[in-house]
């Protein structure tokens, strides 16, 4: 046990190394490429904070275990909004004012809604997760389109003066990236093994492993990206981060797990408790960005909202294990 507990501190403690090195690394490669900045804080920010869980659920899938790679998707979705913003909240109210984070919330709902179509049979199969992922292509094409269409979003312009500090030349760059990666791949590979190795032990299931210890490791980047974005007031960075890796957790990860290792028999859990959790938590997520009136925020009441939420849920899970 104590081997396992030892794999999964030094995988958690090598994941946020290696994620915050690969993200820094792509990103600025993509600004010597020429990339334009709402390109790089739409796909390279949001979804590079998102390898971490990519990653996870790839080898827990490979090892068999699909429960435990759909509930790292669902886990960690929950812990960027319930928790990170929460806390993110707390630390500097996050006003809204990019157009494009407007319009990837009300997009986040229905890849949520139809992620719950999918796994209403109690199963997640390859055409479902071909479904998941041609979704996925399609929001990557609208990613793409936004970013090249719009020139003066906000979101552009909190990139472009987090982009300016970078010092790091292009072949430094490319390092950082390709040693990222690479750590990347071991530390999940190390973190799974722990993970799966105690809910051995334990006789607890691999989706609590999943939604809760993995899901929050594998979302430690989003919480260092939110909170250092929130307290230079990148507040768009903050929040794009989050909706953005959310996205990309249900149509990627899942459909990558899927197409892996076809679920058969999920727990009704998934869908009833967890899947029911992060889209409670996206509603309210929808109504604090949009505000009553003027631009939106996440404020510190909202923020404490989230937090306590997201406490609740876990000790639903907490209680769930002893019945």
């Amino acid at each position: 046990m104590t081997l396992f507990i030892l794999a999964i501190l030094v995988g958690f403690v090598l994941l946020i190394w290696s994620a915050d090195r690969f993200v820094d690394g792509a990103a600025v490669s993509a600004k010597y490429a020429g990339i334009p900045s709402l390109l790089i804080g739409m796909i390279v920010v949001g979804f590079g904070t998102s390898a971490p869980e990519m990653l996870v659920s790839v080898m827990a899938a490979a090892d068999g275990s699909p429960e435990l790679a759909l509930g790292n998707a669902l886990g960690s979705n929950i812990v960027n909004i319930g928790l990170i913003l929460g806390i993110t909240a707390l630390i500097a109210p996050i006003a809204v004012h990019s157009n494009i984070v407007k319009k990837e919330l009300p997009l986040l709902l229905v890849v949520s809604v139809l992620f719950a179509l999918l796994i209403f049979d109690g199963g997640l199969s390859r055409f479902d997760a071909g479904v998941l992922l041609l979704g996925f292509f399609s929001f990557m094409g609208w990613s793409i389109y936004s970013g090249l269409k719009s020139k003066n979003d906000s979101l552009a312009t909190d990139v472009e003066q987090e982009l300016n500090v970078q010092t790091m030349s292009l072949k430094a760059a490319i390092v950082w990236l390709v040693v990222g990666l690479v750590v990347l791949i071991i530390s999940s590979r190390l973190l799974v093994w722990g993970a799966v190795s105690i809910a051995e032990i334990m006789g607890i299931s691999d989706l609590i492993i999943g939604l809760t210890i993995v899901a929050l490791g594998t979302s430690l980047p989003e919480l260092a990206a939110s909170i250092a974005a929130a307290r230079k007031g990148e507040h768009d960075i903050a929040i794009g981060n989050v909706i953005g890796s959310n996205i990309f957790n249900i149509l990627a990860v899942t459909g990558i797990a899927g197409m892996i290792a076809p679920a058969d028999n999920l727990s009704p859990d998934l869908l009833s408790r967890d899947w029911l959790a992060m889209f409670s938590l996206s509603i309210f997520l929808l109504i604090f960005a949009y505000g009553h009136r003027g631009i939106g925020r996440v404020n510190r009441a909202e923020g404490i909202g989230l937090l306590l939420i997201f406490i609740a849920y876990n000790a639903w899970l907490f209680f769930s294990i002893y019945q």
